[in-house]
């Protein structure tokens, strides 16, 4: 069974991940590919059955584009196992139609509520302040809010809002989860359905945005939610950029709601050079960056394995989402 992946990842746990009858087909930086021997292959002649996605393809130089296509057009593959847990692209949906089985991983979750809980940190208490002093080698204390005794909204209580929720509790906050389904399990104070969303946004000092992107959560932070924050609320969006619509966004902003807008993700990406975000003094802008934490490479390889000796073996797969792919949003 020829299995593709990045010379990155082959690299890094090829040696760790074989097994008999398994051969590796590796993508170059450059797109080129290599067979088990390190011979080189030409795309149409390609036909690996599994394909295995790593975190290295978002990094600047990867072949994000050379993988994603080789995907779209490999004949016999039959498992694609995903670095990530959203699956709004389309080409999730072209492999699904194609007979593909579709895994996704929930790998990102740590680091991300990691990030979110740093960028409230670091707003609540005006941490930018010090760092300016010190170049200039000022002495200058000030008073700044704690996060212990105030209301997180958390919009999606999937693995990352899980994650943040935990954390949230865990410095004193009161927390809200929304989630379609609520369950005594969740790690939160009050949990609410979508539905009633509106009525506990006026009660947040953060909310944090953790939803994948469907035609429910399309510009679910309109004029008419931004209208109803709290003076001094913090939005952070680790989400998907569709989930704000963004010029009701700005609009708001400038009139102090949200006082900050933390925002991992965005309509399009990368963000355009001119993009009001980029000088608006109310906006924090990262690179889609929330799921950097390095130890995410080590669960995706955990992940991988565990799920290669299922589908060798036919047995079922952890985190299939291939009817929930080919379901509509």
């Amino acid at each position: 069974m020829i299995v593709l992946l990045t010379s990155v990842a082959r690299h890094s746990f090829g040696a760790e991940l074989d097994r008999p009858g398994i051969e590796w087909l590796t993508l170059e930086s450059d797109g080129t590919l290599r067979d088990h021997d390190g011979n080189s292959v030409e795309w149409e002649d390609a036909r690996p059955e599994v394909a295995w996605g790593t975190s290295d393809l978002f990094r600047e130089g990867a072949p994000i584009r050379s993988f994603f296509s080789l995907l779209g057009r490999l004949e016999g593959l039959r498992w694609f196992q995903s670095p990530a847990a959203g699956f709004d692209s389309p080409i999730f949906s072209d492999l699904v139609a194609g007979g593909v089985r579709i895994t996704n991983a929930h790998v990102n979750s740590l680091p991300i509520a990691e990030f979110v809980l740093r960028s409230v940190l670091d707003e609540f208490q005006q941490a930018e302040s010090w760092r300016r002093q010190v170049p200039e080698r000022s002495w200058a204390i000030h008073d700044w809010r704690e996060v212990a005794g105030t209301t997180w909204l958390i919009v999606g209580l999937g693995g990352i809002g899980t994650e943040v929720a935990l954390r949230a509790r865990a410095f004193g906050a009161r927390v809200i989860g929304c989630r379609r389904s609520p369950s005594p399990d969740d790690p939160t104070d009050e949990t609410v359905t979508p539905d009633r969303l509106v009525d506990v946004v006026g009660e947040a000092d953060v909310i944090v945005l953790c939803a994948p992107a469907t035609r429910a959560t399309a510009d679910l932070v309109d004029a008419s939610f931004l209208a109803r924050l709290r003076p001094g609320c913090v939005l952070v969006n680790v989400g998907r950029g569709s989930l704000i619509d963004e010029d009701a966004l700005v609009a708001s902003l400038d009139h102090g709601r949200p006082a900050v807008a933390v925002l991992d993700v965005f309509r399009t990406e990368p963000l355009p050079a001119d993009h009001v975000f980029w000088s608006h003094p109310s906006v924090r802008v990262t690179p889609h960056n929330a799921a950097g934490g390095s130890g995410r490479l080590r669960r995706q390889a955990e992940l991988f394995a565990d799920n290669l000796e299922r589908y060798l073996n036919g047995a079922p797969l952890v985190n299939d989402i291939t009817a929930q792919v080919g379901a509509p949003t």
